[in-house]
Protein backbone atom coordinates (compact mmCIF):
# COMPACT_ATOMS: atom_id res chain seq x y z
CA UNK A 1 0.00 0.00 0.00
CA UNK A 2 1.02 3.52 -0.55
CA UNK A 3 0.92 4.96 2.96
CA UNK A 4 3.55 7.75 2.27
CA UNK A 5 0.30 10.58 2.99
CA UNK A 6 -0.72 8.67 6.39
CA UNK A 7 2.74 8.28 7.33
CA UNK A 8 3.80 11.91 6.69
CA UNK A 9 0.14 12.94 8.98
CA UNK A 10 1.56 10.97 11.68
CA UNK A 11 4.68 12.75 11.53
CA UNK A 12 6.84 9.70 10.58
CA UNK A 13 9.29 9.64 8.01
CA UNK A 14 8.64 9.42 4.37
CA UNK A 15 11.07 8.76 1.25
CA UNK A 16 9.48 11.88 -0.49
CA UNK A 17 7.11 14.69 0.40
CA UNK A 18 3.08 13.21 -0.52
CA UNK A 19 1.08 15.01 -2.60
CA UNK A 20 -2.95 15.32 -2.88
CA UNK A 21 -4.99 18.97 -4.15
CA UNK A 22 -7.38 20.30 -2.32
CA UNK A 23 -10.53 19.97 -5.04
CA UNK A 24 -8.73 17.69 -6.92
CA UNK A 25 -11.48 16.21 -8.52
CA UNK A 26 -13.75 19.00 -10.27
CA UNK A 27 -13.71 21.41 -13.22
CA UNK A 28 -10.04 21.70 -14.32
CA UNK A 29 -9.97 18.23 -15.73
CA UNK A 30 -11.65 18.22 -19.10
CA UNK A 31 -13.09 14.88 -18.01
CA UNK A 32 -14.97 15.92 -14.89
CA UNK A 33 -16.45 18.84 -17.52
CA UNK A 34 -17.61 16.35 -19.68
CA UNK A 35 -18.92 14.48 -17.04
CA UNK A 36 -20.91 17.08 -15.55
CA UNK A 37 -22.20 18.20 -19.04
CA UNK A 38 -24.18 14.98 -18.36
CA UNK A 39 -25.44 14.70 -14.94
CA UNK A 40 -25.74 17.95 -12.46
CA UNK A 41 -23.75 18.72 -9.21
CA UNK A 42 -26.10 17.26 -6.77
CA UNK A 43 -26.15 14.16 -8.69
CA UNK A 44 -23.01 13.73 -8.86
CA UNK A 45 -22.92 14.06 -5.63
CA UNK A 46 -25.64 11.25 -4.57
CA UNK A 47 -24.88 8.45 -6.81
CA UNK A 48 -22.22 6.50 -5.89
CA UNK A 49 -21.27 5.02 -9.31
CA UNK A 50 -20.84 8.92 -10.33
CA UNK A 51 -18.93 10.05 -6.67
CA UNK A 52 -16.38 7.45 -6.85
CA UNK A 53 -15.62 8.14 -11.17
CA UNK A 54 -15.11 11.66 -10.03
CA UNK A 55 -12.60 10.81 -7.76
CA UNK A 56 -10.85 8.46 -9.24
CA UNK A 57 -10.79 10.92 -12.34
CA UNK A 58 -7.83 12.83 -11.59
CA UNK A 59 -5.82 9.65 -9.90
CA UNK A 60 -5.55 8.41 -13.63
CA UNK A 61 -4.09 11.43 -14.72
CA UNK A 62 -1.52 12.14 -11.61
CA UNK A 63 0.18 9.68 -9.09
CA UNK A 64 -1.25 11.65 -6.69
CA UNK A 65 -0.80 10.01 -2.74
CA UNK A 66 -4.21 10.47 -1.39
CA UNK A 67 -7.89 10.11 -3.36
CA UNK A 68 -10.62 12.55 -1.13
CA UNK A 69 -14.05 11.45 -1.72
CA UNK A 70 -16.31 13.35 -4.30
CA UNK A 71 -19.06 15.76 -2.34
CA UNK A 72 -19.58 18.60 -0.99
CA UNK A 73 -19.69 20.66 3.05
CA UNK A 74 -23.38 20.98 2.43
CA UNK A 75 -24.56 17.71 1.50
CA UNK A 76 -24.48 16.46 5.57
CA UNK A 77 -26.82 19.67 6.14
CA UNK A 78 -29.76 18.07 4.36
CA UNK A 79 -30.05 14.95 7.16
CA UNK A 80 -30.94 17.95 9.63
CA UNK A 81 -34.12 18.92 7.57
CA UNK A 82 -31.90 21.73 5.42
CA UNK A 83 -33.51 22.16 1.59
CA UNK A 84 -30.81 22.78 -0.50
CA UNK A 85 -29.84 23.66 -3.82
CA UNK A 86 -26.98 24.49 -6.17
CA UNK A 87 -28.04 27.27 -8.47
CA UNK A 88 -24.57 27.04 -9.20
CA UNK A 89 -23.19 27.94 -5.65
CA UNK A 90 -25.50 26.46 -2.58
CA UNK A 91 -28.87 28.31 -1.50
CA UNK A 92 -30.82 27.46 1.32
CA UNK A 93 -34.68 27.60 1.11
CA UNK A 94 -35.01 28.88 4.37
CA UNK A 95 -31.88 30.58 6.56
CA UNK A 96 -31.23 29.82 10.12
CA UNK A 97 -31.60 33.17 12.18
CA UNK A 98 -33.79 32.45 15.00
CA UNK A 99 -33.40 30.49 18.49
CA UNK A 100 -36.47 28.80 16.54
CA UNK A 101 -34.51 27.78 13.46
CA UNK A 102 -32.25 26.42 15.32
CA UNK A 103 -34.56 24.33 17.57
CA UNK A 104 -35.90 23.09 14.03
CA UNK A 105 -33.11 21.50 13.08
CA UNK A 106 -33.62 17.92 13.28
CA UNK A 107 -30.67 15.76 13.12
CA UNK A 108 -31.07 12.11 11.43
CA UNK A 109 -28.01 9.37 11.72
CA UNK A 110 -25.55 10.09 9.20
CA UNK A 111 -25.85 5.97 8.19
CA UNK A 112 -29.55 6.35 7.02
CA UNK A 113 -29.25 10.32 5.36
CA UNK A 114 -25.92 10.64 3.39
CA UNK A 115 -26.08 6.51 2.58
CA UNK A 116 -24.48 7.50 -0.83
CA UNK A 117 -21.47 8.86 0.67
CA UNK A 118 -20.96 5.65 2.54
CA UNK A 119 -21.31 3.53 -0.26
CA UNK A 120 -18.55 5.99 -2.19
CA UNK A 121 -16.16 5.38 0.32
CA UNK A 122 -16.51 1.60 -0.11
CA UNK A 123 -16.61 1.21 -3.63
CA UNK A 124 -13.47 3.70 -3.28
CA UNK A 125 -11.50 1.34 -0.73
CA UNK A 126 -12.24 -1.82 -3.60
CA UNK A 127 -11.44 -0.21 -6.17
CA UNK A 128 -8.04 1.71 -5.25
CA UNK A 129 -7.58 -1.89 -3.07
CA UNK A 130 -4.43 -0.56 -0.89
CA UNK A 131 -2.54 1.53 -4.00
CA UNK A 132 -3.92 5.23 -2.54
CA UNK A 133 -5.63 5.95 0.68
CA UNK A 134 -9.10 7.81 0.84
CA UNK A 135 -10.05 10.77 2.69
CA UNK A 136 -13.34 11.72 3.83
CA UNK A 137 -14.31 15.35 5.44
CA UNK A 138 -17.17 17.56 6.07
CA UNK A 139 -17.01 21.18 6.79
CA UNK A 140 -16.07 23.06 10.28
CA UNK A 141 -19.16 24.21 12.21
CA UNK A 142 -18.76 27.68 11.66
CA UNK A 143 -18.28 27.52 8.09
CA UNK A 144 -21.44 25.67 7.38
CA UNK A 145 -23.42 28.30 10.19
CA UNK A 146 -22.32 30.56 7.59
CA UNK A 147 -23.70 28.98 4.80
CA UNK A 148 -26.91 28.33 6.65
CA UNK A 149 -27.46 31.86 8.26
CA UNK A 150 -26.93 33.86 4.95
CA UNK A 151 -28.83 31.19 3.07
CA UNK A 152 -25.92 31.38 0.29
CA UNK A 153 -22.22 32.18 -0.13
CA UNK A 154 -21.56 36.20 0.42
CA UNK A 155 -18.77 37.85 1.20
CA UNK A 156 -18.27 38.94 4.42
CA UNK A 157 -20.73 36.62 5.76
CA UNK A 158 -21.51 39.17 8.13
CA UNK A 159 -25.18 37.59 8.74
CA UNK A 160 -23.42 35.01 11.17
CA UNK A 161 -21.40 37.49 12.47
CA UNK A 162 -24.34 39.54 13.60
CA UNK A 163 -25.81 36.47 14.62
CA UNK A 164 -22.60 35.60 16.86
CA UNK A 165 -22.67 38.99 19.05
CA UNK A 166 -26.99 39.61 19.01
CA UNK A 167 -27.74 36.42 20.30
CA UNK A 168 -24.24 34.59 21.23
CA UNK A 169 -26.41 31.61 22.79
CA UNK A 170 -28.70 30.96 20.01
CA UNK A 171 -25.61 31.02 17.78
CA UNK A 172 -23.53 28.69 20.31
CA UNK A 173 -26.42 26.19 20.13
CA UNK A 174 -26.20 26.23 16.24
CA UNK A 175 -22.58 25.41 16.13
CA UNK A 176 -22.97 22.62 18.92
CA UNK A 177 -25.96 20.87 17.09
CA UNK A 178 -24.05 21.04 13.70
CA UNK A 179 -20.59 20.02 15.36
CA UNK A 180 -22.29 16.79 16.49
CA UNK A 181 -24.18 16.18 13.33
CA UNK A 182 -20.80 16.81 11.25
CA UNK A 183 -19.28 13.93 14.22
CA UNK A 184 -21.32 11.67 13.65
CA UNK A 185 -20.65 12.12 9.65
CA UNK A 186 -17.12 12.24 9.89
CA UNK A 187 -17.89 8.69 12.11
CA UNK A 188 -19.79 7.09 9.84
CA UNK A 189 -17.27 7.78 6.70
CA UNK A 190 -14.73 5.99 9.24
CA UNK A 191 -16.53 3.00 9.37
CA UNK A 192 -17.46 2.82 5.32
CA UNK A 193 -13.66 3.17 4.90
CA UNK A 194 -12.47 6.38 5.38
CA UNK A 195 -8.82 6.66 6.09
CA UNK A 196 -8.05 10.05 6.68
CA UNK A 197 -10.60 12.88 7.53
CA UNK A 198 -10.10 16.66 7.04
CA UNK A 199 -12.31 19.40 8.59
CA UNK A 200 -13.00 22.07 6.26
CA UNK A 201 -13.17 25.65 7.64
CA UNK A 202 -13.21 27.65 4.94
CA UNK A 203 -15.07 30.79 6.81
CA UNK A 204 -13.05 31.13 10.40
CA UNK A 205 -10.36 33.24 8.82
CA UNK A 206 -12.85 36.01 8.96
CA UNK A 207 -13.16 35.92 13.05
CA UNK A 208 -11.01 37.96 15.83
CA UNK A 209 -8.84 35.70 17.28
CA UNK A 210 -11.50 36.27 20.80
CA UNK A 211 -14.20 35.26 18.68
CA UNK A 212 -12.92 32.15 17.70
CA UNK A 213 -11.71 31.06 21.32
CA UNK A 214 -14.76 32.33 22.85
CA UNK A 215 -17.44 30.65 20.61
CA UNK A 216 -15.63 28.64 17.57
CA UNK A 217 -12.93 26.59 19.59
CA UNK A 218 -15.17 25.42 21.67
CA UNK A 219 -17.49 23.35 19.31
CA UNK A 220 -14.29 22.17 17.13
CA UNK A 221 -13.13 20.33 20.32
CA UNK A 222 -16.82 19.07 21.25
CA UNK A 223 -16.65 17.80 17.33
CA UNK A 224 -13.57 16.23 17.90
CA UNK A 225 -14.22 14.60 21.44
CA UNK A 226 -16.82 12.59 19.94
CA UNK A 227 -14.93 10.78 16.90
CA UNK A 228 -13.63 7.29 17.30
CA UNK A 229 -10.33 7.56 17.77
CA UNK A 230 -9.42 4.05 17.83
CA UNK A 231 -7.68 2.68 14.67
CA UNK A 232 -5.29 5.94 14.31
CA UNK A 233 -7.16 7.66 11.71
CA UNK A 234 -5.54 11.42 11.22
CA UNK A 235 -7.50 14.51 10.97
CA UNK A 236 -6.35 17.51 9.13
CA UNK A 237 -7.78 20.91 10.16
CA UNK A 238 -7.82 23.28 7.46
CA UNK A 239 -8.61 26.97 8.29
CA UNK A 240 -8.61 29.56 4.92
CA UNK A 241 -6.85 32.59 5.83
CA UNK A 242 -6.42 31.46 9.55
CA UNK A 243 -2.52 32.62 9.92
CA UNK A 244 -3.77 34.40 13.14
CA UNK A 245 -5.55 31.48 14.66
CA UNK A 246 -2.70 29.17 14.14
CA UNK A 247 -1.87 28.55 18.04
CA UNK A 248 -5.31 28.47 19.30
CA UNK A 249 -5.89 25.78 16.48
CA UNK A 250 -3.33 23.25 18.18
CA UNK A 251 -5.78 23.23 20.61
CA UNK A 252 -8.84 21.69 18.39
CA UNK A 253 -6.56 18.10 18.55
CA UNK A 254 -5.94 17.56 14.74
CA UNK A 255 -3.26 16.07 13.57
CA UNK A 256 -2.29 17.81 10.60
CA UNK A 257 -3.14 21.70 10.40
CA UNK A 258 -3.57 22.75 6.83
CA UNK A 259 -1.93 26.05 5.72
CA UNK A 260 -3.34 28.98 3.13
CA UNK A 261 -0.16 30.28 0.56
CA UNK A 262 -0.51 33.18 3.59
CA UNK A 263 1.98 31.30 6.09
CA UNK A 264 5.01 29.85 5.33
CA UNK A 265 5.62 26.27 6.80
CA UNK A 266 8.45 27.44 8.33
CA UNK A 267 7.71 29.66 10.37
CA UNK A 268 4.02 27.24 11.36
CA UNK A 269 6.52 24.89 12.49
CA UNK A 270 8.12 27.21 14.92
CA UNK A 271 4.99 28.68 16.11
CA UNK A 272 3.56 24.80 16.24
CA UNK A 273 6.47 23.49 18.24
CA UNK A 274 6.64 20.12 15.89
CA UNK A 275 3.35 19.23 17.76
CA UNK A 276 1.13 18.96 14.39
CA UNK A 277 1.62 17.67 10.55
CA UNK A 278 1.39 20.78 8.69
CA UNK A 279 -0.22 20.74 4.90
CA UNK A 280 0.24 23.08 2.13
CA UNK A 281 0.83 25.73 0.64
CA UNK A 282 1.75 27.15 -2.85
CA UNK A 283 -0.51 29.45 -4.12
CA UNK A 284 -3.35 28.40 -6.39
CA UNK A 285 -2.71 30.95 -8.65
CA UNK A 286 1.29 29.89 -9.37
CA UNK A 287 -0.21 27.29 -11.07
CA UNK A 288 -1.04 30.12 -13.66
CA UNK A 289 2.92 30.36 -14.48
CA UNK A 290 4.56 28.55 -17.49
CA UNK A 291 5.67 25.37 -15.73
CA UNK A 292 9.38 25.94 -15.63
CA UNK A 293 7.97 28.87 -12.88
CA UNK A 294 5.90 26.62 -11.31
CA UNK A 295 8.44 24.34 -10.46
CA UNK A 296 10.38 26.76 -9.33
CA UNK A 297 7.45 27.82 -6.62
CA UNK A 298 6.69 23.81 -5.50
CA UNK A 299 10.10 23.20 -5.31
CA UNK A 300 10.59 26.33 -2.84
CA UNK A 301 7.50 25.12 -0.56
CA UNK A 302 9.16 21.77 -0.18
CA UNK A 303 12.82 23.57 0.79
CA UNK A 304 10.91 26.05 3.19
CA UNK A 305 9.31 22.65 4.67
CA UNK A 306 13.01 21.22 4.72
CA UNK A 307 13.04 17.61 5.75
CA UNK A 308 11.18 17.15 9.27
CA UNK A 309 8.48 14.63 9.05
CA UNK A 310 4.68 16.08 8.80
CA UNK A 311 5.04 17.84 6.33
CA UNK A 312 2.29 16.99 2.83
CA UNK A 313 2.18 19.35 -0.05
CA UNK A 314 -0.75 20.90 -1.71
CA UNK A 315 -1.63 23.83 -2.48
CA UNK A 316 -2.89 26.94 -0.27
CA UNK A 317 -6.74 26.12 -0.87
CA UNK A 318 -8.44 24.21 -3.39
CA UNK A 319 -7.83 24.39 -6.67
CA UNK A 320 -8.98 26.93 -9.54
CA UNK A 321 -11.10 25.96 -12.65
CA UNK A 322 -8.93 27.24 -15.15
CA UNK A 323 -6.01 25.50 -14.15
CA UNK A 324 -3.85 24.32 -17.30
CA UNK A 325 -3.38 20.82 -16.97
CA UNK A 326 0.22 21.20 -17.85
CA UNK A 327 1.08 22.90 -14.67
CA UNK A 328 -0.60 20.53 -12.48
CA UNK A 329 2.16 18.14 -14.51
CA UNK A 330 4.53 20.01 -13.63
CA UNK A 331 3.75 20.64 -9.81
CA UNK A 332 3.17 16.31 -9.44
CA UNK A 333 6.54 15.86 -11.21
CA UNK A 334 8.65 18.17 -8.87
CA UNK A 335 6.95 16.59 -5.96
CA UNK A 336 7.66 13.24 -7.07
CA UNK A 337 11.63 14.18 -7.86
CA UNK A 338 12.32 15.34 -4.30
CA UNK A 339 13.53 12.90 -1.78
CA UNK A 340 14.08 13.37 1.47
CA UNK A 341 15.98 12.02 4.04
CA UNK A 342 13.86 9.56 6.22
CA UNK A 343 16.33 10.00 9.15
Amino acid sequence: MNDRFLRACRREPVDRTPLWIMRQAGRYLPEYRALKERHDFLTLCRTPELAVEATLQPLRRFPLDAAIVFSDIMIPLEAMGVELEFTPGPHIARPVRTRADVDALTPRPAEEATAFVGEALRMLRRELDGRTPVIGFCGAPFTLAAYLVEGRGREGFGGVKNLMMREPATFVALLDKLADQMADYLAFQVRSGAQALQLFDSWAGLLAPEDYRTYVLPSLQRLVRALPHEGGVPLIYFAVDGNHLLEDSLAIGADVLGLCWRTPVSQARRRTGGRVALQGNLDPYALFAPPDVVRARAQAVLDDAGDAPGHVMNLGHGILPETPIASVEALVETVAGAARRTS
